[in-house]
């Protein structure tokens, strides 16, 4: 069958079973989205704001869902505007293909209108990328592509085709695609025993939760290893909610902004489980002094990832879905009931909930809508203090309804990635919490929102500062304010109602708490602006490069 690379790039989506894409079109683009017009009954593709919107977007969407994420752009400036979202993705190993279109190969090197050499710019951001000038070429990079960023450590792939690819004509067989199985690390049954054993003559073991837990799809593994073995849980902000928040095992967050009791249990372990996790600065504040006392055993899928950071004493290059089924046999069920009780008292130290002045506080807005939700709602942030505080109070049931920038750090990544999962998951709630520094980088995206009459909830918890450098530079820098106190004017209710968003206001409690009642029945996408005093913190904290000696609580 003869079909344009356009048409070849359309069946091969669906071979793939993806039915669903975001992007923006583009001169370069044109042979694809007409393509995309013929298969418009199968393929559907939301037009967003701008091209960064729509890499969000793909990512949100492969989270919540746990599908390969597909964003379509331009060349020049289109392709380019995808970087910050594949750079996003690839930090926290979240599976995307981006399928970009170029100039005509002619044209290719001659500095033509919109050209622009995207597969060298996003080289270091992605698992691979490929560049087709031939339409021979196309199939193989496509199919690919979709087995790059779903195998071992997942990712995004990139595919930059030529227009004049797009517009070619290939014998093509059209068919249902087998994804060949992935291969992974085998782990040493002598070395799983020795690890067993070490487990259970552990006096204060503590397990150290990665993401990579969580894209193994090990949670109910994690869980029963946890309860068998009854050791206490620390994760990291991209593990929050493979141990649910009522579960005694769980300490909470780990590292920077984490709990007093995860981070002194830390400290007093003799032996640390790191499972799918690389032990990230914001974790390891100080390399040489994490964990001090304890026994370190760290497993992940990404060889590269064992003693990058921390040198550890038995790496275990392995998925750990398939670590913790080898091992769980040779586990004993155990009380270590001292261990446990010192764990307790450690639980009683909290942070400080309110810092500065006001009528609204962020701990209490969070636990108002984890409290007037289910527990099937999508929470959704962007990067800074709200994200924080997000992490610490809600009450986190599976890592796929929480979805954060954790690598990358990405201010305005929230709104994009919180339609992208409301497109994914159209019966579930999605809550999207931000700062007011945060949505101005993407609030345009409110247009989208709207378009798709996305049901979309943002609280923004406006301070009129960047709040988390604004706090930093109160802590370490001599409360020199330098371009963070920009008391902006921006009417964040006058803005969405242009866009055509219900909006709110909020001052108080009582305020915020009747508008959240009415964002729920609303049918379309609502804003509430939350007035929070700029004065508000996120404790506990350790300073960069310390330790848990130098934990700031109050």
């Amino acid at each position: 069958m003869k079909l344009t690379g356009s048409q070849i790039i359309a069946e091969i989506l669906l071979e793939h079973d993806v039915h669903q894409v975001f992007g923006y079109p583009g001169g370069a683009a044109l042979n694809v989205y007409d393509a995309l017009y013929e298969y418009k009954d199968q393929i559907r593709h939301v037009v967003t704001a701008h091209e960064q919107g729509a890499a969000h977007a793909a990512d949100g969407y492969s989270r919540a869902t746990g599908k390969t994420g597909v964003v379509f752009a331009t060349s020049g400036p289109g392709a380019t505007n995808l970087v910050t979202g594949l750079a996003t993705a690839f930090m926290d190993s979240v599976p995307m293909v981006a399928i970009t279109s170029n100039v005509p190969d002619a044209l290719i090197g001659r500095d033509a209108f919109q050209e622009i050499c995207i597969t060298g710019v996003t080289m270091p951001i992605t698992k691979h990328n490929y560049f087709v000038n031939k339409i021979e070429d196309l199939p193989m990079a496509l199919h690919n592509a979709f087995r790059i960023a779903k195998s071992g450590r997942k990712g995004p792939v990139l595919v930059d085709v030529t227009k004049d690819v797009t517009a070619q004509t290939l014998d093509y067989k059209p068919g249902k695609y087998e994804m060949p199985d992935d291969e992974q690390p085998v782990v040493d049954i002598d070395t799983v025993k020795k690890i067993a054993d070490m487990i259970n003559s552990a006096k204060r073991p503590v397990i150290y939760l990665g993401g990579g837990a969580g894209n193994s799809g090990a949670a109910d593994q994690v869980n029963e290893f946890a309860a068998k073995a009854h050791i206490p849980v620390a994760h990291t902000l991209m593990a929050a909610g493979i141990i649910g928040y009522e579960n005694p095992l769980n300490l909470g967050i780990l590292g920077m902004h984490g709990t007093v009791a995860s981070n002194k249990a830390m400290d007093r372990a003799d032996l640390l489980i790191a499972l799918g996790t690389r032990f990230s600065d914001r974790v390891a504040l100080n390399p040489k002094k994490f964990a001090r006392k304890a026994t370190k055993i760290q497993v992940d899928i990404d060889r590269s990832e064992i003693n990058k950071n921390v040198i550890v004493d038995y790496g275990i290059n392995s998925d750990v879905k398939d670590f913790l089924l080898k091992i769980m046999p040779y586990i004993e069920e155990s009380d270590r009931k001292e261990w446990m009780t010192e764990i307790d008292e450690l639980k009683k130290i909290p942070g400080d909930k309110r810092c500065g002045g006001g009528e609204l506080f962020p701990s209490e807005i969070v636990e108002t809508v984890c409290d007037k939700t289910d527990k099937d709602t999508i929470y959704v942030t962007d990067v800074g203090q709200h994200q924080m505080w997000a992490a610490q109070y809600l009450k986190h049931k599976s890592t796929d309804k929480f979805l954060t920038s954790g690598g990358l750090g990405t201010m305005g990544y929230g709104y994009g990635a919180a339609i992208g999962a409301q497109i994914g998951c159209p019966d579930k709630r999605v809550v999207h919490f931000t700062g007011d520094g945060s949505f101005h980088m993407n609030l345009n995206e409110g247009c989208t929102a709207v378009s798709y009459d996305l049901p979309i909830i943002t609280v923004i918890m406006n301070n009129k500062v960047l709040g988390m450098v604004y706090q930093w530079q109160t802590s370490f820098y001599g409360e020199r304010y330098s371009c963070t106190d920009l008391d902006r004017k921006t009417d964040f209710a006058k803005v969405g109602k242009g866009f055509g968003v219900k909006t709110f206001t909020a001052t108080s409690q009582k305020e915020f708490e009747a508008a959240f009642e009415q964002a729920l029945k609303a049918k379309g996408p609502v804003w509430i602006d939350c007035h929070i005093d700029k004065e508000e913190r996120v404790l506990p904290m350790i300073p960069p490069g310390g330790t848990t000696d130098d934990m700031i609580i109050g």
